[in-house]
């Protein structure tokens, strides 16, 4: 079978994406018995990505330099991918063109920008974000209707995304993620007394500002923000300069993988404040550690962390106040087994495996 991968977001510069298109290729193509072909958007991105795997005789890569979520995605990836005569199509995020008829699957990390929506979480203009909101329901209807099969990375977007598209339920198949091997090792990191962690982006739905209003009440904790996408900083560092928590706050930027793991093994606890997310991959990272996790009680931590993770509504400043508190007094010898147990259940090599087998499938 000859497979198709659009691997245009592959790279952890493009965050929790990025990392899920990377592991996947890192993990299916030892699979000789399928012919590959990766749609890069460069040589730098696709010897980065792969690295040893550069070169392999049975995988063929077509660099095809379109950004993602343009209108010349929608007119130009089409060409490169009938040009390459799939017999199946992988895309692995909503972003599917509307004018490739032939046989693809795709993956749903979440539906969140039908869940969040209007001037509060854009920085366009009203007339930009109004255009590509259209375009982006256009397209996630386009993409989950007319694949064969629709990828989610948890039950809980799989009951989401099927109950906004009933029609298209029997096809969902649920793969969940994995953990890095570099952020499984051990280290001898000493931890930090009162000190906070948040890693990812700063959209108005992840719900940072609630941990950071919170620091008024905790005088002695500090937040360190760890994030590859410069959105919403200028917003956020208003936000903090408002309340007079400079010297509470501090941003370090994108860390590549050796350093996030010092990182998650030397902080107090990660917070993930989440009022909705595709899977939380970041907290498992830093179970993985044995790093306590504070975290939002919606469904989707819920299915993910277990008890491996101490719970908050994230709509109150106290319940997160109060889970600081319950922290301090939790036996965290207890805690970190129970999480790195958890950590330890997600793999990206099964779910490889598994995605592999929907291709097969699919056809």
């Amino acid at each position: 079978m000859r497979i198709g991968i659009d691997c245009r977001l592959a790279g952890t510069k493009h965050a929790g994406i990025g990392r899920y298109i990377e592991n996947l290729l890192r993990h299916a193509l030892t699979n000789n018995n399928h012919n590959w072909v990766l749609f890069f958007y460069d040589e730098e991105q696709a010897q980065l990505v792969l690295g040893k795997l550069f070169g392999l005789p049975h995988v063929a890569i077509i660099y095809s330099p379109v950004k993602h979520y343009s209108v010349a995605e929608q007119l130009k990836m089409p060409v490169y991918f009938y040009q390459a005569k799939l017999d199946l199509l992988h895309v692995p995020h909503f972003n599917a063109p509307l004018l490739y008829f032939k046989p693809f699957v795709v993956t749903i990390h979440d539906l969140l920008w039908h869940q969040h929506r209007g001037s509060a979480v854009t920085t366009l203009s009203a007339l930009q974000y109004w255009l590509k909101y259209f375009s982006y329901r256009l397209t996630v209807r386009n993409a989950i209707m007319r694949a064969r099969k629709v990828i989610v990375p948890a039950k809980t977007i799989k009951q989401t995304v099927g109950e906004r598209f009933p029609m298209a339920k029997n096809k969902i198949k649920v793969t969940y993620e994995g953990v890095e091997k570099s952020l499984l090792k051990t280290t001898t990191e000493k931890r930090k007394k009162n000190t906070l962690l948040y890693v990812g982006s700063l959209y108005p739905h992840k719900n940072v500002r609630l941990v950071i209003a919170a620091l008024h009440q905790l005088p002695q904790y500090k937040l360190e923000l760890v994030g590859s996408r410069n959105i919403f900083v200028k917003q956020t560092q208003d936000f903090i300069n408002s309340l007079g928590l400079q010297k509470q706050v501090r941003f370090l930027g994108y860390l590549p993988d050796q350093a996030l793991q010092k990182k998650y093994a030397q902080v107090t606890a990660l917070v993930q404040p989440s009022l909705s997310e595709g899977f939380g991959l970041t907290g498992v990272e830093a179970m993985a550690q044995g790093t306590p996790i504070l975290a939002s009680d919606i469904p989707i931590f819920r299915e993910i962390y277990g008890d491996g993770a101490i719970l908050f509504n994230p709509h109150k400043i106290a319940a997160f106040v109060a889970a600081i508190k319950k922290l301090e007094t939790t036996k965290l010898d207890s805690l970190k087994e129970r999480a790195k147990k958890i950590a330890n259940s997600y793999s990206w090599q099964k779910m490889a495996k598994q995605t592999i087998f929907i291709y097969e499938k699919a056809l």
